[in-house]
């Protein structure tokens, strides 16, 4: 049992440390460019929209259909939706404080609220991410798995590590294009990737129940995540639309095409 726990911590150490690579990407911009980091921006929002899909509801719908008694449809429908109004109760909590924050100041902080909704949505993204990775190794459970096993739960640790290098640059480039730092922007973009490893092993842990808790965690992660693309990414990435019509649309349409062949390619 504790080199099962051992191999899932491993694991997702490992795709943490592929979302500290794709976050190291911010290193690249020296100076911040107003068109380069809207084709950034609009890229964040195109893997967090495929990544909602292929990484999370698609996934949702099949283990609903192998685990659950109750209609894979009415399941995802009811994460997604909850997923959603979660980010959406967050948002609202947050432009609360920020509002009180501004009457001590008195001074309006914008970005304070887009960086923070952008880093939630990567970090609840990050938990079901980690959870199947936990659950894929506990269920080698028992010392009697055999070699083909191991490596599909390999596969899925290799899979959703490779995933994870467009997420950190999710986070860590939209962080340089509002003016924070290389140095910290790096740390941020990273910091999403942290609760992965806690997840394996609680996924590891509690296998059988996170079983059926499993389809609900990843369409609530698909839910807040496509709101937060919707609501902040791409209105944000489109300013510029009058100079350069098409040029952020085309990051969204890349980033969404890197992250689909990612996932259909590693399955």
């Amino acid at each position: 049992m504790n080199d099962i726990i051992l191999m899932a911590l491993a694991a997702t150490v490992g795709t943490w440390l592929v979302t500290a690579l794709g976050a190291a990407t911010v290193v690249f911009f020296k100076t911040p460019n107003t068109r380069a980091l809207n084709l950034m921006l609009g890229f964040s929002a195109g893997v967090m929209l495929a990544a909602s899909f292929w990484s999370l509801l698609q996934p949702a719908i099949e283990r609903a259909e192998k685990a659950l008694d109750t209609p894979a449809y009415l399941v995802v429908t009811a994460g997604f939706l909850f997923g959603c109004f979660f980010m959406w109760g967050a948002d609202k909590i947050v432009s609360c404080a920020r509002s009180r924050a501004e009457c001590m100041r008195g001074k309006p902080d914008e970005r304070f609220h887009r960086i923070l909704m952008l880093i939630l949505s990567i970090t609840l993204h990050n938990i079901p991410e980690g959870l199947a990775v936990g659950v894929a190794f506990g269920s080698l459970q028992g010392g009697r798995y055999s070699m083909d096993q191991l490596m599909g739960a390999v596969t899925i640790a290799v899979g959703i590590g490779l995933q994870n290098f467009p997420e950190g640059a999710a986070v860590s480039l939209p962080l340089r294009r509002e003016g924070y730092s290389r140095k910290k922007s790096f740390w941020l973009g990273q910091a999403s990737g942290m609760v992965e490893p806690v997840a394996g092993v609680i996924g590891a842990l509690l296998v059988v129940r996170i079983e059926t808790v499993l389809p609900y965690a990843l369409s609530f992660a698909a839910g807040a995540m496509i709101l937060v693309a919707v609501h902040e990414l791409i209105p944000e990435c489109q300013k510029e639309q009058r100079k350069q019509p098409y040029f952020a649309t085309m990051g969204i349409i890349l980033g969404f095409a890197v992250m689909m062949l990612l996932d259909v390619m590693l399955g």
